[in-house]
């Protein structure tokens, strides 16, 4: 079961101008696909943010593990931690800019896809068997610029229709919000809703999560999610208003401390991706 080749691919795709706490969203996202090929012919696949510093170091991680077995994945990942220069820094911006933790995500779920197709199992049987059956999935609504993205920038496809057509219209009030919410919806069936925040005054987008309250009525769970671009007075204040609607709010404020704070405050549960990310954040 030893990794034979791999091939790293950059890929772009078409993104919208949404807005979130950093700013504007470019024209195209960009991912890099890893493909490990194993001895017995098969593959695993995963994919991962990409970076040059990203992509660059997939190439030379995998390059070292020509070789490896995928089962014996601590031995692996400690060869793979030697091979580039690691640092821990996570940054500023909402997302994870730690080149590391992409190259570790995309190796270990590469080795978990191929593990599952070798021994003919579920990737979630691999770690410790389902929690669930089904997952759904929610609508996540942005406020966004007029524009399709990709090549055509800020310009829209007059031939589009239906959500094609109703994600290139401009969203930054409560009703064209809403109204991406019923396209969305109509589009998916989803039955949960979830805010990317940090882009308006604090007020206006609770004035949004009220408004889709209105819309869709008690049985469809709503989040919000500023990104924690908040001061924690303000979190405190927008999650007690908040309180009597929302399943839960995501990431209002920057750290374990003050996540505390409006947690203690508040009602509602706090989610999060951004305060808790490594094991270096866990209190000691």
């Amino acid at each position: 079961m030893k990794i034979t080749s791999y091939k790293v691919t950059p890929i772009a795709f078409t993104d919208p101008p949404l807005r979130n706490a950093s700013g504007l969203h470019a024209p195209y996202g960009l991912r890099v696909i890893l493909e490990l090929a194993f001895e017995d012919g098969l593959t695993g696949i995963s994919e991962s943010p990409c970076t040059d510093g990203v992509t660059e170091s997939l190439e030379l991680v995998c390059q070292g593990l020509l070789g490896e077995d995928p089962v014996q994945f601590t031995r692996l990942l400690e060869k793979a931690r030697h091979l580039i220069e690691i640092d821990e820094t996570r940054g500023d911006a909402p997302w994870d800019q730690r080149v590391w933790v992409h190259v570790q995500s995309a190796l270990e779920v590469a080795c978990l896809d191929y593990l599952g197709k070798r021994f003919g199992v579920r990737m979630c049987d691999l770690l410790g068997g389902a929690a669930r059956d089904a997952v759904p999935f929610g609508a996540y609504l942005f406020y966004k610029l007029e524009g399709a993205g990709g090549k055509l920038g800020f310009g829209k496809d007059d031939r589009a229709e239906g959500w094609a057509s109703a994600r290139q219209d401009e969203a930054m009030d409560t009703e064209s919000i809403v109204e991406q919410a019923k396209a969305m919806t109509e589009a998916f069936g989803f039955r949960s809703i979830k805010l990317k925040g940090g882009v308006l005054p604090p007020d206006d987008e609770a004035d949004a999560m009220f408004a889709l309250r209105d819309a869709f009525g008690p049985d469809v769970p709503l989040r919000l999610d500023p990104n924690a671009i908040w001061s924690v007075e303000t979190g405190i204040r927008i999650g007690r208003k908040l309180d009597p609607i929302q399943e839960y709010l995501e990431d209002p404020v920057r750290g374990q401390e003050a996540m505390a704070e409006v947690g203690k405050a508040i009602e509602s549960p706090l989610a999060t991706n951004m305060c808790t990310t490594s094991f270096e954040d866990i209190p000691r």
